[in-house]
């Protein structure tokens, strides 16, 4: 048992709105402790051990939780704004509407995370684990993705806008109605994904595998699809209107109503392909 700030640090101890502010608590065992409401911003929490702690509406604004961990920890509403929670593990934590702008989570493990409603906006999440996690609603714009597991996430209606998901694994995700506008999405896995109603105008989809992706009134207007592999991808009703296509493999693909003015489909494989469309202009 140790006491700092007057404070006890121990397992389940009941910290509700203590002020840690900048205090080191590295590898401290609070294991299920009570941190609602309490202010541990710019706090030392390296390898610290927070599983199933209560964090609700806490403040850790700049902490350090390098390796932390905080797997089923409740983060609901909390504050991690520039936090470095790089290598650290969320696996099942709850960060409902938690405000994570600017954080470091490289390599950080949250599979089967909640993070609905969660600012993630200019996070470093590159190489992190995010497969299974809920990001409904989520934010994560200008978030640098590159190499990031999302296989399975849940993203929909989600903001990826100006994304950086380079080669990121997005097999079987969930992304309906997410808007990807002007994402890098440069090689990433989509195989299975859904992207119903997506916004990808001017999305950078170069040599992305999106086979069997289903892309049903998805916006792809402008976007950069050369090299990308759409095997049997379904993009009825898409808005494929001035979208590079160099190359593309479209075979068995069911693109019905779909809207390909001023596309460029030169060397694009169409075999077995359903080009029932509104207008077709080839180049």
């Amino acid at each position: 048992m140790t006491r700092i700030n007057g404070y006890t640090i121990e397992p389940e101890a009941n910290l509700s709105r203590a002020k840690l502010s900048g205090a080191d608590l590295s590898g401290a065992d609070l294991t299920g402790a009570n941190l609602i409401g309490a202010n541990l911003s710019r706090a030392k929490l390296s390898e610290a051990d927070l599983s199933g702690a209560i964090l609700i509406g806490a403040n850790l604004s700049g902490t350090l939780p390098i390796g932390a961990d905080l797997t089923g920890a409740n983060l609901t509403g909390a504050i991690l704004s520039e936090a470095d929670l790089s290598g650290a593990d969320l696996s099942g934590a709850n960060l409902t509407g938690a405000i994570l702008s600017e954080a470091d989570l490289s390599g950080a493990n949250l599979s089967g995370a909640i993070l609905i409603g969660a600012n993630l906006s200019g996070t470093l999440p590159i190489g992190a684990d995010l497969s299974e996690a809920d990001l409904s609603g989520a934010d994560l714009s200008e978030a640098d993705l590159t190499g990031a597991d999302l296989s399975g996430a849940i993203l929909i209606g989600a903001n990826l806008s100006g994304t950086l998901p380079i080669g990121a694994d997005l097999t079987g995700a969930n992304l309906t109605g997410a808007n990807l506008f002007g994402a890098n999405l440069t090689g990433a896995n989509l195989f299975g994904a859904n992207l119903t109603e997506a916004n990808l105008s001017e999305a950078d989809l170069f040599g992305a595998n999106l086979t069997g992706a289903i892309l049903s009134e998805a916006d792809l207007s402008r976007a950069n699809l050369t090299g990308a592999i759409l095997y049997g991808a379904n993009l009825t009703e898409a808005d494929l209107s001035g979208a590079i296509l160099i190359g593309a493999n479209l075979t068995g693909a069911i693109l019905s109503e779909a809207d390909l003015t001023g596309a460029n489909l030169t060397g694009a494989i169409v075999k077995n392909t359903i080009l029932d469309t509104k207008e077709t202009f080839l180049s």
